[in-house]
């Protein structure tokens, strides 16, 4: 009996392991294949697609692809100086803003502040659920360092700008600067960048209610640290 219950101990153990290794593979071939191919959707669109058609059956995304040289440097410098300045110098984790962040989070007595890199933003984008566990956040650093590893600094920002909510049902830099702007995101000026990018941490309240004075504050910082941040060329 003893023998008997080893047995299949190590049977499940065994294939849990290996249904582990079988997703971080999977994952892995996934991201290769990013390299050159575009995502079509994302695990956060279906998401948020699934919601929608739940209260309009006829409801879709708006969402068009645009290369990297096609969208403005501006938008590029806005986002960056806004959600990860360090993007091009750390290897997916910026320590020094988690820290930050949880020293904010501390002060106030709630979370205020995430931490969170372009990398790990976009590793929660393409494969992960909204659910907050522990399990949810080592699939993240997981798929964060893969990401790291497999693409290069200027596809993870491409692909980012391409996929990131902008919208009640807005994704991507074309659609928010079609939506907000009526002109392609290869137009987009300085300010009109950073007010897309002082949008990021809550687009559908500001799509609902428009521009805030918050939100002016927001991208008037954004804007002076702009000329500052470095981008992937």
């Amino acid at each position: 009996m003893r023998k008997f219950l080893r047995r299949s101990l190590k049977i499940i153990v065994l294939s849990f392991l290996a249904l582990i290794i079988g997703y971080e593979l999977w994952i892995a071939a996934h991201i290769a294949w990013w390299v050159k191919h575009n995502p079509d959707t994302t695990a956060f669109m279906e998401d948020r697609l699934e919601t929608l058609q739940e209260r309009n059956p006829h409801a879709v995304l708006a969402h068009y692809w645009l290369p990297y040289n096609r969208i403005s440097s501006q938008l590029k410098r806005a986002v960056v100086a806004s959600e990860d300045a360090k993007f091009t110098q750390h290897h997916g984790f910026d320590w020094d803003g988690i820290e930050t962040a949880m020293e904010k989070n501390l002060r106030r007595g709630r979370i205020v502040a995430g931490g969170s890199t372009i990398t790990q933003q976009l590793a929660k984008n393409l494969f992960l659920s909204r659910s907050r566990t522990p399990w949810r956040k080592a699939q993240e650093a997981n798929i964060t360092v893969l990401l790291e590893i497999i693409m290069d600094k200027r596809r993870i920002l491409e692909i980012y700008l391409n996929s990131i909510e902008w919208g009640e049902d807005v994704f991507g830099a074309e659609a928010a600067a079609r939506h907000y702007f009526g002109v392609s995101a290869a137009a987009l000026s300085a300010e009109q960048a950073a007010q897309l990018a002082a949008m990021i941490p809550n687009p559908r309240y500001y799509d609902l209610h428009g521009a805030t004075p918050y939100l002016a504050y927001r991208a008037g910082l954004i804007t002076e640290r702009m000329d500052g941040a470095m981008i992937p060329r």
